[in-house]
């Protein structure tokens, strides 16, 4: 046997997911997601490609605020929905815990090697 392969990609985002629906805390939902990043307890949101243009900056915004990272999932929302198990269409999805998903640890990783990348090309000019 070979070894397996990390995944990475839309993949690798829905079974995360998939741990977060099982193990932890989350909401699906405009409403729910708003007043999650309201009481800082939100430590993720998720966002379908096809959120309107005025609620996508409006919650980028309250994002920005809060200090919470933003995923634009790569689908739509039906798609998200259905990534959550949910039987309708979730347009923003927030985590509040993880559970027993790295998704949080994953995307400070992210974060981390993009800001190392920016300042070395800061520190190199």
């Amino acid at each position: 046997m070979g070894k397996r392969k990390k995944q990475t990609g839309q993949g690798a985002l829905n079974n995360r997911l998939k741990l977060v629906v099982k193990s932890g805390k989350y909401c699906v939902g405009w409403n729910e997601t708003l007043k999650a990043l309201r009481t800082n307890k939100a430590k993720l949101i998720l966002m379908a490609n096809n959120t309107p243009g005025l609620r996508r900056s409006e919650l980028e915004y309250y994002c920005m605020l809060a200090r919470v990272p933003i995923i634009h999932y790569d689908g739509t929302n039906n798609d998200l929905g259905r990534a959550c198990g949910k039987l309708f269409a979730g347009s923003v999805m927030s985590v509040i815990e993880a559970g027993d998903s790295d998704i949080l640890k994953a995307i400070e990783e992210k974060r981390k090697r993009k800001r190392a990348r920016r300042l070395g090309i800061a520190a190199a000019n």
